[in-house]
């Protein structure tokens, strides 16, 4: 079994995430920063997995642990999508829900169908997999909660918004909680004694 792993990320909100999610398999999830890796690759791919790979790579060529990298984002269909793989980028950060808000002022309730994508990749030498998670939702018309980050305040799961609930409720239910729970079962069944 490994003991520890590197997620590619300084994200707090992230590694917290897959701490609590990864925890009861008895594995350390250290930051890049901690791991000792200083590198913020270019995102340019096109899908959020061709993302994910280049942060892991980018990682992974700077440390001697397993690395895990993800890439999310938010897809509306009334914007075609979007914002998609641009998530982190489209808005300015901390806007991220009133500039969306704001595009979507004029659509309807029943069109402002979403979905949060995330892709996870998984590198430990030569050995290389990649999970995906969605959680399926709407969009609001305000933000409401403070728990969560990003899009959260706006996105909505039933009558609640991801930032109304707690961080059990997110993530049994997350896009990321559905790709780390994939992971978890992959590593289980890979490493476990």
């Amino acid at each position: 079994m490994i003991t520890k792993l590197v997620m590619a990320t300084n994200n707090a909100n992230k590694l917290r995430e897959a701490r609590e999610i990864l925890s009861p398999l008895g594995i350390e999830v250290l930051s890049q920063r901690e791991a000792g890796a200083d590198c913020d690759p270019e995102e340019n791919g096109a899908t959020f997995e061709e993302n994910a790979d280049i942060k892991a790579k980018a990682v992974a060529a700077q440390v001697k642990l397993p690395v895990i990298a993800d890439d999310s984002g938010l897809c509306v269909e009334a914007l075609g999508g979007r914002p998609g793989v641009f998530s982190a980028r489209t808005y300015p950060a901390g806007e991220e829900c009133s500039g969306l808000l704001n595009d979507m002022r004029d659509i309807p309730e029943n069109d402002r169908g979403a979905y949060f994508e995330c892709d996870i990749v998984f590198l430990d030498g030569e050995s290389y997999a990649a999970f995906s998670g969605r959680c399926s939702g709407s969009i609001g018309f305000e933000s409401r909660g403070t728990n969560g980050f990003g899009y959260d305040p706006v996105f909505m799961v039933g009558d609640r918004s991801l930032a109304e609930m707690s961080a059990d409720e997110k993530n049994s239910i997350s896009h990321r909680g559905a790709a780390l729970r994939e992971l978890y079962r992959f590593l289980e069944e890979r490493y476990g004694e």
